[in-house]
């Protein structure tokens, strides 16, 4: 029987500066097939209302609201008899917005965290405006994007009822090898975050910088005007999610750096990870605790702490070292990591919660890589 569920989330209509869009994609199609009826309500927020990808999508009903008083008079009676309410991070207000769906709701609520680390932080300092400890301990599940340790803290410092991981993932469809000449050595894709330049600058701009021949590209939007980039590092505004397999393929190999609250945090995979090694491209990362709960380490991808081990890669490893470690990552992510995967573990969530199935506490991250 097929799940009423209703999603508010930050977007699913603009991928422009958001990941968010990405993830709720290729998990709300994957729910569709599976026969659930989903619709998604996001905040009509100017910035993505002005670069909007995918107004309408074929697999979900999309509707947003202007503020609360209309989310709560236009839809109220739908989150009210939904099987399945999910609040997403960063949703605007939506600590208010939470207050009133666990109030209303007659069916399981959860929290879905697609910033876990950092919303952590943010209740620590007292400044999250998306979501309160109050809150925490009414959801029925507590989504996360992070696994590992922060789990278990979750459910004793903050009293959540089930702290589950629902980790990132990758349309296997919509991202695979293609048959081209690379365009460059080494690429990042990513929206700008002050947290993550040191690293790119110690694992792209200076590499770029001693190796005038190397051909480098930085991807992504939001990065002050003022950065001063190499002559032989290209840089690109935005690509946007129908254009990352071409770049992917456009690389020899592509580099991941993780914010630092992430880092901390550990167990944080970001969805550039398994989108880079969907479509075949070697993966050079800086390192974080949890990493080899997803990839081995050496063999599937390739963990780096200064720029002269990022040169030593791109300039003496074998094509047949680099060929071997990109088809494990590939062979890894489909194996465990597509959205297929995290709707499957989702559902499996509502019905052992509706079911009152014991165990929750051994599925932890790791345990299904």
């Amino acid at each position: 029987m097929g799940l009423n569920v209703v999603i508010l989330g930050l977007s699913i209509t603009s991928s422009w500066g958001n990941g968010h869009a990405t993830t709720y994609r290729g998990l709300v199609r994957e729910l569709s097939e599976r026969g659930h009826r989903i619709h998604f309500l996001e905040r009509n927020l100017p910035w993505y209302a002005q670069n909007r990808d995918s107004a309408t999508l074929p697999y979900c009903r999309v509707s947003v609201y202007k503020d609360l008083d209309e989310l709560k008079e236009q839809f109220g009676e739908e989150i009210r008899d939904a099987d399945l309410v999910m609040l997403g991070s960063y949703v605007p207000n939506g600590a208010v917005v939470g207050e009133w769906m666990v109030g209303v709701s007659k069916g399981l609520k959860a929290f879905y965290d697609i910033d876990t680390p950092v919303t952590i932080e943010k209740l620590k300092s007292g400044d999250c405006a998306y979501l309160r400890p109050d809150l925490i301990p009414r959801f029925d599940m507590y989504l996360s994007f992070t696994g590992g340790p922060v789990l278990d803290s979750l459910e004793r410092a903050y009293g959540a009822k089930s702290a589950l991981p629902l980790y990132c993932s990758v349309d296997p469809a919509l991202y695979y090898p293609e048959q081209k000449d690379s365009v460059c050595d080494l690429g990042y894709l990513g929206t700008y975050s002050g947290d993550r330049q040191d690293s790119l600058n110690i694992l792209l701009v200076s590499p770029a910088s001693r190796w005038a021949e190397g051909r480098f590209v930085v991807a992504g939007p939001q990065f002050p005007p003022q950065i001063v980039w190499p002559p032989n590092v290209r840089r690109i505004d935005h690509i946007a999610p129908p254009d990352h397999r071409g770049f992917y393929n456009s690389l020899r190999f592509t580099l991941n750096v993780t914010r630092s609250s992430m880092v901390r945090a550990g167990y944080s995979p970001s969805v550039r990870i398994f989108e880079a090694a969907a479509c075949g491209t070697p993966i050079i990362t800086d390192p974080w605790n949890g990493l080899d709960h997803f990839f081995v380490p050496g063999e599937e991808i390739l963990p780096v702490r200064s720029a002269d081990e990022v040169l030593d890669i791109l300039k003496t490893m074998p094509k047949e070292r680099i060929t071997e470690i990109s088809i494990r990552a590939r062979e890894k992510v489909l194996a465990s990591h597509t959205a297929k995967h995290r709707a499957e573990e989702l559902e499996r969530y509502v019905m052992e919660r509706w079911e009152g199935k014991s165990g929750v506490r051994r599925r932890r991250a790791g345990m299904n890589v």
